[in-house]
């Protein structure tokens, strides 16, 4: 039997994090590597690669990056490929990329309405299937983890947060996870999610700024704001054997938010 130490390592595992160039997906990334797992990281904007790589390094993970936007779907398999070709095969992908857009329902204009879909459940669906075909399925092993949202667990409440399409489409990444959970477990795969409450980040500085802080923490029945370690263990525990028989699970981080 191997101790805990042991299941909870991701020495000689490879992962690919989408969305992996600063926030909740460089945190995540930082949590496989000190793990011991090598990375590779994908967001649309090279400099910020180039940024997340240097911080990575600097904390002893082996990291490299590839630019992609993945709301084109021409863009999906030349990344996996990519990756592949850099890491020789696939253990953990992390689906992290994502988008949002404020706006009222009746005003809100379809244009923005498939950006936010494109992004956040198609490209999914598209990594993941092309990774699970590269290297997961043959293989007979892997660790999906989708990063979805409290507010894909309920609407908002009265208030300046108009996200009809980012709602929308972070519950449809909580039932891709567990219907692919369902079809991908005969192959050794697990499929899981984490559902992030308020973290604060690049998408979520304009309502931050209207809201306050110290407002926004007082709806946690913790008092508190995530920060830039609280997605860390969980995400070594979906991608590691410490969690080898959990999946289609959603797990809200959210300092009990979705709990009351």
């Amino acid at each position: 039997m191997r101790t805990s130490q042991e299941l909870f390592s991701l020495a000689g595992k490879t992962a690919l994090v989408t969305g992996g160039s600063r926030g909740l997906g460089l945190q995540m990334a930082e949590a496989l590597g000190e793990q011991g797992a090598r990375i590779v990281l994908s967001a649309r904007k090279q400099s910020e690669l180039d940024e997340a790589v240097a911080h990575l390094k600097a904390r002893g993970v082996d990291a490299s990056a590839i630019a992609a936007d993945l709301s084109k779907d021409d863009q999906v398999q030349p990344l996996v490929d990519e990756a592949m070709k850099r890491l020789g095969q696939i253990d953990i992908l992390i689906n992290n990329a994502g988008a949002s857009w404020g706006a009222p329902a009746e005003d809100y204009p379809v244009e923005a309405w498939d950006k936010v879909m494109n992004l956040n459940i198609r490209s999914i669906f598209l990594v993941a299937q092309a990774v699970g075909k590269a290297s997961m399925i043959p293989r007979k092993y892997g660790r999906i983890i989708n990063i979805s949202s409290i507010a894909g667990l309920a609407g908002n409440p009265p208030g300046p947060m108009k996200t009809l399409a980012y709602n929308t489409s972070k519950g449809a990444v909580i039932n891709f996870t567990r219907t692919l959970a369902g079809e991908w477990g005969a192959y050794g795969i697990t499929v899981n999610s984490i559902a992030p409450g308020f973290f604060p980040s690049k998408m979520t500085h304009g309502l931050l700024a209207a809201v306050g802080a110290d407002n926004m923490a007082k709806e946690a029945p913790l008092n508190r704001l995530g920060d830039g370690e609280d997605l860390k263990g969980a995400t070594v525990l979906f991608a590691s054997d410490a969690g080898k028989h959990i999946t289609g699970q959603t797990l809200a981080i959210d300092g009990g938010v979705s709990a009351v």
